[in-house]
């Protein structure tokens, strides 16, 4: 750091310190840092409001410290890392072998699926994840709008939200289902089709608060119960149109290698799943920049649901197919976001994804950038993922060494949201 940049920092640390309206500011002081790239032993970070204000080695953070009235949190024996970015969540959502997907859709009230969502928002925030991608409400209509917004206001705790709202489906390919056909249910998404149809509903949905238009390019649709293509090409590239009209982005549920492609070729940032994804479809990821984010532990909680017996019975065709897959993306060089699926399997412990993601063959510091750093910059979040001076004060520590052992971002001991410490 030059003398220039250090004065500057001090200059800056004295005005919001000292300024008119007071403002809580604090010195971390931790074994070390993952700024979202790499780890830095002995480094500290000061928080001053929302903002992460001075970064770098404890003696030039000590200088700048000095003439402030931060508040001293002494971190022995933890790593300090942005605060994780949760890529695939769905609040509304709880564990299937609890209640089925189908009852959570059909029998329980739309009152008392919010109210599940505020628990799992707050069990989310204390796990360390201070944003979440929620990638749609399973037939809660709208009701992430107003979970969004109650964050915001402070009315809960919870992480701040990427939202969905409905999601998009193709007329008959999604669930529930396996009624009389003289019976119409209500489904799980919203069903539009052809130009102007589709136009509607991206822009209803856009306006009623989505920040993401998540479809689905392929599900398990009609009476053979295997994953077929639903949208066409055309109506795919026309969505993502629409969406980009508005600044939004367009992110596909895609498992088929034939849904998989179109999602590629009609121009979603996003791939969720990928299950059946093959070397060329991957390369052809590579090769149009989309983020595949694969939802390991989703596949695998369902599974167990199942009964498989997982360390017990040997690993499934669908599980051993699902690591084969995720190595080849990994090979092809595939940017991978990290977002479990979460909501099919326990609120709270996002972190299960992160252990899979390794055991299936990342290594875990690749396994914190993706939660953080690249999932900021894959979501456009250019104020989060990094511990970076002038970046908001998101931040998650953690007894142990997670760039070794992953399963340590399990021991949370603070968290910080917009410099706000969470209890």
């Amino acid at each position: 750091m030059s003398l220039h940049q250090l004065n500057r920092i001090i200059w800056i640390v004295l005005l919001t310190t000292h300024g008119v309206v007071a403002q809580k500011s604090y010195l971390l002081r931790p074994d070390r840092i993952f700024d979202g790239q790499e780890i830095r032993e002995n480094w500290h970070v000061l928080v001053v409001n929302d903002k992460i204000v001075a970064v770098g080695d404890a003696k030039t953070i000590a200088t700048v410290t000095q003439s402030s009235k931060a508040e001293i949190i002494d971190l022995k024996g933890c790593t300090l890392l942005p605060g994780f970015i949760e890529g695939h969540s769905h609040l509304f959502l709880h564990p299937y072998n609890e209640t089925t997907w189908d009852d959570q859709v059909l029998k329980e009230a739309r009152s008392l699926r919010t109210s599940r969502a505020v628990v799992h928002a707050k069990k989310t925030l204390m796990a360390g994840f201070t944003t979440v991608r929620d990638l749609g409400t399973e037939g809660a209509e709208f009701d992430d709008v107003g979970l969004k917004q109650a964050i915001q206001q402070g009315i809960i705790p919870g992480p701040r939200m990427i939202i969905a709202t409905k999601a998009l489906i193709a007329t008959g390919s999604y669930a529930p289902k396996g009624f009389s056909t003289d019976v119409t249910v209500p489904q799980g998404a919203e069903e539009a089709d052809g130009r102007d149809p589709l136009i509607r509903a991206v822009r209803n949905q856009i306006g009623k608060g989505a920040d993401v238009i998540k479809i689905y390019a392929d599900y398990r649709w009609g009476l053979m119960g295997e994953a077929r293509p639903t949208f066409l090409i055309d109506e795919i590239k026309l969505i993502v149109e629409t969406a980009q009209s508005s600044g939004r982005p367009v992110i596909a549920h895609a498992g088929s290698v034939e849904g998989m492609r179109r999602a590629i070729l009609g121009g979603c940032e996003t791939l969720e799943h990928g299950d059946a994804g093959t070397p060329e479809i991957f390369a052809l990821m590579k090769e149009k920049g989309v983020a595949l984010c694969p939802t390991l532990a989703a596949g695998d909680a369902i599974t167990q649901y199942r009964g498989w017996k997982k360390g017990i019975e040997p690993e499934p065709e669908r599980i051993k197919n699902k690591r084969k897959t995720f190595q080849q993306a990994l090979d092809a060089g595939v940017t991978i976001c990290f977002g479990g699926d979460v909501g099919v399997f326990t609120h709270g412990d996002n972190v299960r994804e992160m252990e899979m993601m390794v055991d299936y063959g990342m290594k875990p510091l690749d396994v914190l950038r993706s939660a953080t750093s690249v999932n900021a910059r894959v979501f456009h979040q250019e104020q989060l993922g990094q511990i970076k001076t002038g970046f908001l004060a998101d931040l998650v520590a953690v007894e142990g060494r997670p760039d070794l052992r992953i399963s340590d971002v399990r021991n949370v001991k603070l968290v910080i949201k917009n410099g706000e410490i969470q209890h």
